[in-house]
């Protein structure tokens, strides 16, 4: 039997998600929006490029969410999207009820699927589908810290001209401005960048991955990014599908780990076919921790705003 993915959500993020999951050949998808023919127009223009590409994939479009039954993943992007000068706690309320009817609409016809989140506010509106849903937590994870993550390796690749293969990022946190990039950890083919980098350097790519998504509003005029979160999102259900257990950073959860508890926050995470498989924890200085638990301060107090 084939696997399913449906995304909610067949905008510019929610369409290229599924064409970067034909690619790999990867499931099914289905593509799911209000705006009539929109989805089963982009479904269609994807299916008759499934032959140029040698994908055997099915795709279909809908207004409803009947095609959407038996999914193994739900992939929620719907929500309205940033403009400039807006930040993303600005999409708290109406965003929250798009996610919890998209939750609930897609859970009936899915009870075992697991749900990758990218909607903003993204850590409340992970908790928003996680508590709708009753779920537990290894099957709502939020796509913020691979993207935040990829954002600030392509940086540290154009001040560097190192390949991006041998640079790695990570990024902790809230999806926000008050993200945490661990610079510490971080490290071009095993050398920590705080040494390969002079420190103006270094902090001027810190404040450029910080504000990443606003950069790319401004630039847009409408819209926000969709290229790289789309790709993140692919690479979560690769790893949930294919059982890979890849680490990457997520928004998932927390029962204790780095000392928070009741909120979603991007830390390490293990994926597998399951969901959530561990949380890694890093041994943090004392800078680094209280720069998480400023950015956690933030998430919890928009999150209390939802009142659920």
């Amino acid at each position: 039997m084939s696997k399913k993915i449906s995304i909610v959500g067949a905008g510019m993020t929610g369409s290229t998600a599924a064409h970067w999951l034909a690619e790999r050949e990867l499931a099914d998808l289905v593509l799911v929006d209000i705006v009539e023919g929109m989805p089963q127009g982009k479904a269609l223009d994807m299916l008759e490029a499934m032959p140029i590409v040698g994908k055997d994939v099915s795709i279909v479009g809908s207004n409803d969410y009947g095609p959407t039954e038996g999914s193994d993943i739900v992939v929620i992007t719907a929500g309205l999207p940033r403009k400039p000068g807006m930040s993303r706690d600005d999409l708290l309320t109406t965003n929250a009820d798009i996610v919890k009817k998209a939750t609930e609409a897609t859970l009936k016809l899915s009870p075992d699927a697991i749900y990758i989140i990218l909607t903003n506010p993204l850590d409340s509106m992970c908790y928003v589908a996680m508590k709708t849903g009753g779920l537990p937590r290894e099957r709502v994870i939020g796509q913020a810290g691979i993207l935040d993550s990829a954002r600030m390796r392509a940086f540290v690749a154009m001040e560097t001209g190192v390949s991006v293969e041998n640079i790695n990022c990570y990024v902790l946190g809230g999806h926000g401005d008050s993200m945490v990039p661990l610079t510490r950890h971080s490290n071009i083919a095993g050398i920590p960048l705080d040494e390969f980098l002079p420190k103006d350097k270094l902090d001027a790519i810190v404040e450029r991955t910080r504000t990443g998504g606003g950069e790319i509003v401004g630039l847009l005029k409408q819209g926000s990014a969709f290229y790289a979160p789309s790709a993140a999102i692919a690479q979560m259900a690769e790893s949930i599908l294919k059982d890979k257990n890849l680490v990457v950073p997520a928004s998932v959860y927390l029962q204790g780990e780095y000392g928070l508890k009741d909120i979603f926050f991007g830390v390490p995470t293990q994926l597998g076919r399951k969901g959530l498989v561990n949380v890694y924890e890093y041994t943090l200085n004392a800078a680094e921790q209280a720069a998480l638990e400023a950015s956690a301060a933030e998430v919890a107090k928009t999150t209390a705003e939802l009142k659920i």
